[in-house]
């Protein structure tokens, strides 16, 4: 459709019309030129001729039958021959000049039948090249048309490819997008449901450890009441027996009783080295500006064992304040004096930067 529309129809060229006419032409020129001379060559005057006639006689077999009649044979005159020609000189030369201008003209006849035949064919020759010229541009253009259609047929098929691998693509990544969307609900479920049972377990641990924490701290407080119940009744027999001494000593004070029954007085340096042996039991992560000093007022039976421990002085933090305390219980008991005894009572200074 498209190579009708680009080239409409033209009718076929008659092909040898110029060699037609010329060979028409030609064949005019000759006719002319035969006529011509055939004209000329008659123009002189006819030579006589002579003929005799003879008839056979059949031979004589039977008695031929009676004659008939014939009638009397008409006797034909003879053609007198005319008296031979004497042409003179000048004749001779004429009919030597009209043979040499007849031949003149057959020669230039022949070169003109040659030149117009050599015409004939060179025209032959340049129009059979022009119509293989014709034919190749023809067969060009039919070429380029076989192409041009090729090209726009690969074109649309490549386009078709294009579009069917659009459409496919498409259609994977709209199935790869579902998949992940059903993927990602699954992991948001899983993970949802982790995040519940993990926090359910969560929730159940807390719950244990702080049963467990208040357990702990139950028991501990049960601990340190019956220690403290036990220091209470050791120190109260401890008391009693200085009091018994002192009376029966002869009037000594209370706290010297006390002090003899008790370890008597601390050495020198028997704080320094509890304090030493409490120090490293100091739990305490706080900053604190300066350097507070807590001094600690601490009551112990002669083995050591803690009887009471309380603040005589604070340091104005209290969590410095409570962890010093909490450290002096996990130290119990305490190292005895030199004399192999624990001093009754005594003081530590804790300071936290020292």
């Amino acid at each position: 459709m498209t190579t009708a529309a680009a080239y409409p129809y033209q009718p076929v060229k008659e092909r040898g019309t110029l060699r037609s006419f010329l060979l028409a032409l030609f064949m005019h020129l000759l006719l002319a030129v035969v006529l011509y001379y055939g004209v000329s060559w008659q123009s002189s005057t006819p030579v006589g001729a002579e003929a005799e006639l003879w008839e056979e006689i059949p031979a004589a077999t039977a008695p031929p039958p009676p004659p008939r009649p014939e009638p009397e044979p008409v006797v034909q005159p003879r053609p007198v021959p005319p008296p031979p020609q004497v042409k003179s000189k000048v004749e001779d030369d004429a009919d030597i000049a009209l043979e040499q201008k007849k031949r003149r003209a057959e020669a230039a006849a022949r070169e003109e039948a040659e030149r117009k035949e050599a015409a004939r064919k060179d025209a032959e020759r340049k129009e059979a090249e022009q119509r293989k010229e014709e034919a190749r541009k023809e067969e060009a253009r039919k070429e380029a048309l076989r192409k041009e259609a090729d090209r726009k047929e690969a074109e649309r098929k490549e386009a078709e490819r294009k579009e069917a691998q659009r459409k496919e693509d498409a259609k994977k990544k709209a199935a790869q997008q579902e998949q992940d969307r059903k993927e990602q609900a699954e992991r948001e479920r899983k993970e949802a449901a982790d995040a519940k049972a993990k926090a359910q377990a969560d929730a159940k641990a807390k719950a244990q450890a702080d049963a467990k924490a208040k357990a702990d701290a139950d028991a501990k407080a049960r601990r340190e009441a019956a220690a403290n119940a036990q220091r209470k009744s050791e120190l109260a027999r401890l008391q009693a027996l200085a009091g018994g001494s002192g009376a029966g000593g002869g009037g000594v004070g209370n706290a010297a009783g006390a002090g003899a029954g008790g370890g008597g007085k601390a050495s020198p340096g028997y704080a320094d080295r509890v304090r030493r042996r409490v120090k490293p039991n100091i739990v305490f992560t706080e900053d604190v500006p300066g350097n507070p000093t807590a001094v600690v007022s601490v009551q112990l039976a002669p083995d050591g064992s803690l009887l009471s421990a309380r603040l005589s002085k604070s340091s104005g933090n209290s969590g410095w304040d409570n962890a010093v305390l909490r450290a002096v219980e996990r130290s119990d008991p305490l190292p005895r004096d030199e004399n192999g005894k624990a001093p009754a009572s005594f003081t530590i200074t804790f300071r936290p930067k020292d």
